[in-house]
């Protein structure tokens, strides 16, 4: 059987108790500030290792999502969410009404919600590289860009 790389976000950071209870259920390891936990877990896709570990640690755990940490070979990550019945319900009424299973609509919503905001990041960074070139030459410009990229102690936070 197949083993994935699997991370859980949490809704909120673990005490060392409530981690070493959980590690008692499944072998995992946290991040810094235990608001991230990594686990490996087996099952013939992605999906059922997801589903798996979600059913054993829900119990114990505040998850609020579950990604594999690779993409796939389409570049892809899964995402394991478990919404509220409420939620639920609506979603399944969306979807039904769009014709489309509550996945490929949640799948569908994401992009689009990704896509849009590539578009605006897209349009802010324009216009602040506009406003800079009133004031400079591109040649300047570029140059200042070149500099600070490689002054820079980490990636940028988006």
């Amino acid at each position: 059987m197949p083993h994935h790389a699997l991370e859980i976000a949490l809704t909120r950071p673990l005490t060392s108790a409530e981690l070493r209870h959980a590690a008692h259920t499944w072998p995992l390891a946290a991040n810094r500030d235990a608001t991230r936990l990594m686990a490996v877990a087996g099952g013939k896709t992605p999906e059922r290792a997801a589903h798996r570990l979600r059913r054993r640690l829900t119990a114990q755990l505040p998850i609020d999502v579950i990604t594999t940490h690779y993409p796939d070979l389409h570049g892809q990550v899964l995402l394991n969410v478990a919404f509220p019945p409420a939620t639920h319900a609506v979603l399944k009424r969306n979807a039904r009404g769009a014709g489309l299973t509550p996945e490929r609509y949640v799948r569908q919503a994401l992009h689009r919600a990704l896509a849009e905001h590539a578009g605006r990041e897209a349009d802010r960074l324009g216009h602040a590289v506009h406003q800079l070139l009133l004031h400079s030459s591109p040649a300047h410009l570029l140059s200042a860009v070149g500099h600070a990229l490689t002054r820079l102690p980490e990636s940028p936070k988006s």
